[in-house]
């Protein structure tokens, strides 16, 4: 793949972007919080104890909060080991020859790079610019989110062996990776489908010389700056949706095993947690929610939530995404009806 001459630098962009969305999303946060106690203030009748309901969802986001602060450490640590400690090559070596098989493998690979969708885009344009192809590249993407020894704990940690919520998740993120792949293996120019930026990005992806160690520091500060603003904001959410949002208007959402699928898809979207810790926001709805829709949620979060797509529109077109969001919505709402049937 022909590389452009880099202009701006794409780290720079892709902080700024992030810096830009961070201050938003709080903008938002706390304006929302600030026009809920003035109507209690200003119409004290409209939402009783609120001052209560506050208290408790501060309680429930700290307690989210801290559950998955530990497995966000250990997923940061190991990221940082792959990137920076292995050298390059070490991963083609072993890699086998067929497109599908390659692709089979790639859709492993996470359980050897367990990084989160916060930092496998950056892995990912590393892959494509060491030869892999676009499709390789995308069942990787794809997968590793969820095919990582991480998420697996995590959902264990969750969910245990209950409704089968584990193995769905696992076999049909794997699924869907390979499903993924495979649709654009039959692109006629897969050199089309990435963005001229992301030649650009591609240069900020390369083993620089120097002390690994403070490599792995600025990583590790990286990373973190990816990661905790979406644990703290996911956290928030879900205090603020279990003691805002009535139990009797989630038990009629949840219970009905259609649009409670709908519902947790776009919570998903929406949210966008990241997948090393989405199973403990999961696991409050579970009491309400269908297993399938926990699927779905488990799902379609790590996949193409707004966080993930906006890093993966840095080196794929617009139209490559709709693919991929069309693909796993489908997907992942069959897959979810499936559990709800057998559960």
């Amino acid at each position: 793949m022909t590389r452009a001459p880099a202009h701006e630098p794409p780290t720079a962009r892709l902080s700024v972007s992030a810096a830009t969305r961070r201050t938003v999303a709080i903008g938002l946060g706390v304006g929302l919080v600030a026009v809920l106690f003035a109507l209690n203030a200003l119409v004290p009748g409209l939402m009783p104890d609120l001052p209560t309901r506050a208290q408790d969802g501060l309680t429930l986001a700290i307690s989210v909060l801290i559950e998955s602060l530990p497995f966000v450490a250990l997923g940061v640590a190991l990221s940082i080991v792959v990137q920076v400690w292995i050298p390059p090559g070490a991963i083609e070596r072993w890699m086998p020859r067929r497109a599908w098989a390659r692709r089979a493998v790639l859709s492993l690979l996470g359980m050897l790079i367990p990084v989160c969708e916060c930092g496998n885009v950056p892995f990912a344009r590393g892959l494509m610019m060491r030869g892999f192809s676009v499709p390789e590249t995308l069942t990787f993407l794809v997968a590793a989110p969820i095919i990582n020894p991480i998420v697996i704990i995590t959902t264990h940690q969750a969910f245990g062996f209950s409704d089968g919520i584990l193995i769905a998740r696992l076999l049909g993120g794997y699924a869907i990776a390979n499903l993924i792949g495979w649709l654009y293996s039959r692109h006629p120019d897969p050199d089309a489908l990435v963005t001229d930026r992301f030649r650009d990005a591609c240069e900020a992806v390369t083993h620089e010389p120097g002390d690994r160690w403070r490599r792995s520091l600025a990583q590790f500060l990286v990373e973190l700056r990816a990661v905790m603003p979406a644990l703290v904001i996911g956290s928030a959410v879900a205090g603020a949706v279990q003691v805002l949002v009535p139990r009797d208007a989630l038990l009629a959402i949840g219970s009905n095993p259609v649009f409670s699928i709908v519902a947790m898809v776009l919570l998903a979207m929406i949210v966008s947690i990241c997948s090393n810790v989405d199973s403990f926001f999961a696991l409050s709805f579970a009491s309400t929610f269908t297993p399938g829709s926990i699927v779905a949620f488990l799902l379609v979060g790590p996949l193409v939530d707004v966080k993930m797509l906006a890093l993966l529109r840095t080196t794929f077109t617009t139209k490559v995404l709709v693919g991929m969001v069309i693909t796993v919505l489908l997907a992942a709402f069959a897959i979810a009806a499936g559990v709800n049937l057998v559960a």
